[in-house]
């Protein structure tokens, strides 16, 4: 099995692979999927079959969470009375350049900033696809404690609600 993550942008870039099964038939299909990853790496043995997407499937979980704390640090610029109409596309583009938070995800935050500065044509609410979901699942199969990843869901959710009680 083969997790794989690079979306749309694999086919340029390359794609991240999280492969699992056995050695002897990773070895055989590691000329191909070389060809598929990066140049500079994105190509991991996970371990047995199954665990390439139980990888990808916590992968996404995270994804989750750096979206949440990317939105919610976003916010906090934008609303702030203390220093109004910072200008979002800037800094954004500022922290993709040597920031600890820089990120693909933060390169498509500046691009989305640059064409929409206000995110006006973006919907105000966000869909979950599922392995977010999955992944606290498996945290509370596994009684491992993810509350980053949860409450990342949990907003997802509440972005969907017409009705939330406050």
């Amino acid at each position: 099995d083969a997790g794989t993550s690079g979306g749309i942008w694999g086919l340029e870039f390359g794609y991240c692979l999280m492969v699992g099964g056995e050695q002897e038939i990773y070895d055989h299909c590691l000329p191909l999927l070389k060809d598929l990853a990066p140049d500079d790496g994105g190509l991991v043995r996970t371990g047995a079959e199954g665990s390439g997407h139980f990888v990808k499937m916590v992968h996404n979980g995270v994804e989750y969470g750096l979206m949440q704390a990317y939105a919610e640090g976003f916010q906090v610029m934008k609303l702030s009375k203390s220093f109004p109409g910072m200008d979002m596309h800037a800094i954004a583009e500022a922290w993709r350049s040597g920031s600890v938070v820089r990120s693909w995800l933060l390169d498509l935050i500046a691009r989305g900033l640059e064409q929409d500065p206000d995110l006006a044509r973006i919907k105000g609410y966000v869909e979950d696809t599922g392995e977010g979901r999955w992944t606290v699942e498996a945290a509370i199969d596994e009684s491992v404690p993810v509350p980053i990843i949860a409450e990342s869901l949990f907003a997802r959710f509440r972005s969907r609600m017409e009705n939330t009680f406050g």
